[in-house]
């Protein structure tokens, strides 16, 4: 088992920065690959980025592509998200996952583990 609590969702407004963070605990010597989900009111979850064991590879969703950055130090089991540039259409719930072995990386049907999520508010 793999548990993930999230932290860092906050209100800011149009143009800032957030810097969300992911503490996995449980089975972290697997290679697990981990990744970041958003959810807004009345809409589905979505892909945001996701980030290989090594981190040698990451992924985007074009809608971030330049503005986020997903970043892992293994060392302290800790995976990030820089945010910047935030708009009011990235307001959502965040979620951190993880996924043992992945074959589509923004699909949210590989992962199978889920944190509680983070709300971030953008105001314009």
């Amino acid at each position: 088992q793999v548990q993930l609590v999230e932290s860092g969702g906050g209100l800011v407004q149009a143009g800032g920065s957030l810097r969300l963070s992911c503490a996995v605990s449980g089975r972290t010597g697997s290679t697990y690959t981990m990744g970041w989900f958003r959810q807004a009111p009345g809409k589905e979850r979505e892909f945001v980025a996701a980030i290989s064991w090594s981190g040698g590879r990451t992924y985007y969703a074009d809608s971030v592509q330049g503005r986020f950055t997903i970043s892992r130090n293994n060392a302290k089991n800790t995976v990030y998200l820089q945010m910047n540039s935030l708009q009011p259409e990235d307001t959502a719930v965040y979620y951190c996952a993880a996924s043992p072995r992945i074959t589509a990386w923004n699909s949210h049907y590989e992962y199978n583990y889920w944190g509680q999520g983070t709300q971030v508010t953008v105001s314009s």
